[in-house]
């Protein structure tokens, strides 16, 4: 669907890009009175302007070329002094981690002036298979953003013995996406990276459909002794380096490096530690680019790419540098810099004005101003009036059968539990024994141990399925809370430490037609509706950041020592060590299924 903000191709416009060039036809925009960040040189350029006709860059000229030549017929800003830059591009993304649609999404991104992202939805495939894909790539058509997708490659994330998905995206299926939308233009994160590198057929016919088009394939990597087989097997970027050396290990094998940063109090900021292979071990950061992989709402707004430089930069980059990782270098490792991430002629006049801090001022999107004085226009207004509306299918996927018991039956003898503990920032677990003596009640077992019931619940009407967990050094004392957006199959998961909070919170979940809420003592603190598939809310995105600064609240009170997001993580089977599915506990290493208790202590 062509919007106010498509830009014609350029072919279409070289003749007038051209004239304009040549100073023989007016632009429909000059920007004047800028210093230019070239991403090109990586110098800042003093006294420019930019020429821009059809929504493209036609050139950069000194400041008052167009006042001199007269030619008259254009919208002329100025922009005092201030510095012009490429707009930014999120090379990895999941929209649907923000809880906002993609028309919703763009808000936020065009306030921090990101311009293009490359999102991968397996959330809504894991959930909706296909269909769900395409509903959210016909909201991205809609939106005044500039949206790629990398086609979700691993749903399910794990075999259906381990847990139950609403989607299973065969090699077959991932190929038709390819083959239909344009806008498919990579293979999305190669979650299963242990199945990968041990040969898995399935595994590695996925990765053929991407390979044999010549599409680009995005990793997930977890352990240095994966590295070289991922590489191997086509896998070509990772945002999943949290610490220097395996950053390095990446770039010497040619994998590109996104350098992951979001707030610092949530397991997404791992940037300060694995830009120090640039830093301090000398690699060259020309493969190297910044992205922000998940946001909630209101950190979408608080920790945008605008951000992520600027920690670059702290981090002791230099700024031109900083801001080419987070706009010419993921073009160019999609191979589209000729597009955008940079300010040659030519390319999509998608354009920020900074001020000296990095900070975004103004947004222009194809030669459209949609953000001033950091603030949306009314022309972005409108568009973000007009979203996409999903289908009545996409609000009918939270079934879940009648009344289920949420808690496991206390021991009656001596057992031993295998527990999942959480370890900060809360993205990786282990798997801890504890001796369970016989007790007359749960909660002396809590306190002893720092525990709290974790519950996973089926809810696609695949099974009805239900499996018990232990959860230990999450902080929860008293209350529950629960999600529907756990991570991959999207199973809702419920932490509590009574039975009937937890029912409480489910029944939440279930009448809200999806969503994330805190309970405490039969009373509801804070929730939110995530009606599209179980993830997405239908609001605006300044509604829904609202919603989820009250829901972290909340959450907090609750005495929850991992943030919310890492909490939805607890049933992702593929992050070592330990997790829980509906299936039952998963020992991700040997991916198999462990019993909560094992036998009787002797």
């Amino acid at each position: 669907m062509l919007t106010r903000f498509s830009v014609p191709p350029l072919y279409t416009v070289t003749r007038s890009l051209a004239a304009v060039a040549m100073e023989t036809a007016a632009p429909d925009l000059v920007i004047t009175g800028a210093r230019v960040l070239s991403t090109y040189t990586e110098r800042i350029l003093r006294e420019r302007e930019v020429w821009v006709k059809s929504g493209r860059i036609a050139a950069v000229k000194p400041a008052g070329t167009f006042r001199k030549r007269k030619l008259g017929g254009a919208k002329v800003y100025d922009a005092h002094g201030g510095l012009i830059a490429p707009g930014l591009v999120d090379p990895h993304v999941h929209i649907e981690s923000s809880m906002m649609t993609a028309c919703a999404f763009a808000e936020p991104a065009l306030l921090n002036g990101t311009t293009t992202v490359f999102c991968d939805s397996h959330e809504i495939g894991n959930v909706c298979d296909v269909a769900g894909i395409e509903w959210m790539l016909e909201d991205a058509r809609r939106a005044p953003l500039s949206i790629f997708l990398t086609v979700p490659s691993t749903v399910p994330a794990t075999n259906a013995r381990l847990e139950t998905t609403g989607g299973d995206l065969t090699p077959a299926k991932i190929g038709r996406i390819f083959d239909r939308w344009p806008e498919a233009v990579a293979l999305g994160e190669k979650m299963d990276y242990i199945p990968v590198a041990m040969s898995d057929a399935r595994s590695h016919a996925v990765l053929a459909e991407a390979l044999k088009r010549g599409r680009p394939v995005c990793g997930h990597i977890y352990g240095r002794e994966f590295v070289a087989a991922g590489a191997a097997s086509g896998v070509t970027d990772t945002h999943e380096a949290i610490e220097r050396e395996i950053a390095d290990d990446f770039l010497e094998n040619g994998v590109w490096l996104f350098l992951r940063g979001g707030n610092p109090q949530t397991p997404w900021h791992s940037l300060p530690q694995a830009i120090r292979a640039v830093t301090e071990l000398g690699a060259n950061p020309k493969r190297v680019c910044v992205c922000t992989d998940d946001r909630d709402a209101d950190d979408l707004f608080l920790f945008g790419m605008d951000w992520v430089v600027r920690q670059a930069v702290a981090a002791g980059l230099r700024t031109t540098t900083a801001w080419s990782l987070g706009s010419l270098h993921p073009a160019t490792r999609y191979a589209m810099d000729g597009e955008f991430g940079g300010m040659g002629p030519g390319r999509r006049a998608d354009l920020v004005l900074l001020n000296d801090a990095l900070e975004v001022q103004n947004t222009w999107l194809g030669g459209e101003l949609v953000v001033e004085r950091r603030r949306i226009t009314p022309l972005l207004d409108r568009a973000l009036s007009r979203r996409y509306r999903y289908p009545r299918a996409a609000y009918r996927t939270i079934k879940v059968p009648g009344r289920v018991k949420l808690t496991p039956a206390l021991p009656a003898a001596a057992m031993t539990a295998n527990v999942i503990r959480v370890l900060p920032p809360g993205i990786v677990t282990t798997r801890d024994r504890i001796q369970l003596p016989v007790r007359p009640e749960w909660k002396m077992h809590f306190r002893e141990h720092g525990l709290c019931f974790l519950t996973v619940v089926e809810r696609h009407g695949r099974n009805g399925g239900l499996a018990y967990g232990l959860l230990r050094d999450f902080g929860l004392t008293d209350g529950a809370v629960a999600s529907s957006v756990g991570h991959d199959a999207h199973n809702i998961v419920i932490a509590g430490t009574t039975e009937a909070d937890m029912q409480l919170a489910l029944a939440t979940v279930k009448s809200r037609r999806g969503g994330v809420c805190v309970v405490r003592r039969g009373r509801v603190l804070a929730s939110m509706a995530l009606p599209i598939a179980g993830l997405l809310s239908d609001r605006r995105a300044t509604v829904v950041a609202k919603q989820s600064t009250t829901l972290k609240r909340a959450w907090k009170k609750l005495g929850c020592k991992v943030p919310y997001m890492g909490f939805n993580l607890l049933p992702l089977s593929v992050i070592p060590e330990f997790r829980l599915t509906d299936k039952g506990l998963v020992d991700v290493i040997a991916m198999k299924l462990v019993p909560l208790f094992e036998g009787s202590r002797r």
